[in-house]
């Protein structure tokens, strides 16, 4: 059942007629705000944790047809302070909170209207633990944001830069594993969490978002599919001095709308492998419109 105005979900709750971005408890939640504590295990092979959480699903517009890059910049606006406040709402319970969007049936989306989600959690998850680590690491080497030297490098070289605006770069990373791969980063100030922007820096960051995605769209003419997320200082309690807000966007495709890349076999037993350099993908990126969509040609 697609979540538009006035519909009836699966569990039977109608949605309102809504005219702005709707978010919604996820249906079928994987994290619980009761879930109950596990039986104690004196097992160390056999360890489990009390996890505690929420998750809930953002429609970005009441328009079934149209995806991010198909959004204005004032719509785009609007999902980024919907972001910003789950967010202010869910730090009050939970120390992570993440915001995401599975994008495309390739990457297992089972809904066809235009969504995101947000998830909150009890726990720090294994991704962010490392990513505060190596930030906290560099930080106390050498004393400023790890991602922003980063952006600052990558604004020298010219090389990687596939969207920019006032505030934002979009890059391929040097790091990149995916074919084309971006991360979406302040340029010059240091943002800690989605909740520290204000109107004019979360218009930029929907402007961002926007060239970002229109340049996707138009790679292939495609509704480009992408795993996408945002990544912010988690809500401890700590200074988090180290921490830059950021966004990884990991589209599949790699030479066309039907050839994808597959992570298996070396890949997933050993090491990732680059079928593009990140210099041939910006390159590749940067070839097509950030401004006008394929479907308005």
């Amino acid at each position: 059942m697609l979540p538009l105005p006035g519909n009836k979900r699966i569990t039977g709750e109608q949605n309102p007629n809504y005219t702005k971005p709707f978010v919604f408890k996820n249906d079928f939640s994987a994290l619980l705000p009761d879930t109950p504590a596990p039986i104690p295990n004196d097992d160390p092979l056999f360890q489990i944790s009390h996890t505690q959480g929420e998750s809930r699903v953002i429609c970005f517009s009441p328009d079934h047809s149209k995806t991010l890059p198909q959004l204005s910049i004032e719509e785009i606006t609007d999902v980024v302070t919907v972001w910003q406040e789950q967010a202010n709402e869910l730090k009050e319970h939970y120390q992570w909170v993440q915001i995401f969007e599975n994008k495309g049936s390739m990457m297992g989306c089972s809904n066809p209207h235009p969504h995101g989600q947000i998830w909150a959690s009890n726990f720090l998850p294994n991704e962010i633990a490392i990513e505060d680590e190596c930030q906290a690491k560099y930080f106390a080497q050498y004393g400023s944001p790890l991602l922003l030297d980063y952006a600052q490098r990558e604004l020298d070289k010219q090389e990687r830069i596939v969207a920019e605006t006032e505030d934002w770069i979009a890059v391929v990373p040097y790091w990149a594993a995916w074919p084309f791969e971006t991360l979406l980063l302040p340029k010059a100030k240091q943002f800690k969490s989605i909740t520290d922007l204000n109107e004019a820096e979360k218009a930029d960051l929907a402007l961002a978002l926007k060239k970002l995605t229109t340049r996707y769209d138009n790679l292939f003419n495609i509704s480009f599919p992408y795993s996408m997320g945002f990544h912010f200082a988690p809500f401890n309690g700590k200074e988090n001095a180290h921490w830059q807000l950021h966004a990884h966007f990991y589209p599949p495709l790699l030479r066309s709308a039907t050839v994808r890349k597959f992570m298996v076999g070396y890949e997933m037993m050993a090491e990732s492998q680059r079928d593009l350099t990140p210099e041939q993908a910006a390159e590749r990126l940067n070839a097509v419109s950030d401004t006008k969509h394929y479907k308005d040609k």
